[in-house]
């Protein structure tokens, strides 16, 4: 089944190794085949990793899309798993979930689990530094 992709203008994608820019109007683009696709507003930049699962997601989109040096991603995302899980216990069922899917190759899906644990970290920060 094909992938299938609504460009807004000047919209930035990642294509199977390819950086592509649309133009100025709208496009609609169908993936045909297997290919590592993350749209501009999914791709995390090393400068805006700030959090440890920022780090964590930013270990897996890099699985994702630079397969050549997956080992180094891999011991990196797990020196972080193991950090997060030391000083946040509580995220040990979202990380189970995305290191089932990291160990599985489902990087894509990996991604959308460490969306969901940065927006968990998120909260834990917002209710730590609430006042008591």
């Amino acid at each position: 089944m094909p992938l299938k992709l609504d460009l807004r203008p000047h919209e930035k994608l990642f294509l199977g190794g390819a950086v592509i820019v649309n133009g100025d109007s709208r496009c609609q683009l169908a993936v045909l085949n297997d290919v590592p696709v993350l749209r501009e507003k999914d791709i995390l930049k090393e400068s805006d990793a700030d959090s440890p699962c920022k780090r964590i997601y930013l270990a897996v989109q890099l699985m994702y899309m630079d397969t050549p040096n997956l080992a180094k991603y891999h011991q990196y995302y797990w020196e972080q798993v193991r950090a997060v899980i030391e000083v946040a216990p509580s995220t040990t069922g979202l990380l189970e979930k995305l290191s089932d899917a990291v160990l599985g190759a489902h990087y894509y899906r990996a991604l959308k689990h460490a969306r969901e644990l940065i927006s968990y970290e998120q909260e834990l920060i917002s209710n730590a530094c609430k006042p008591a």
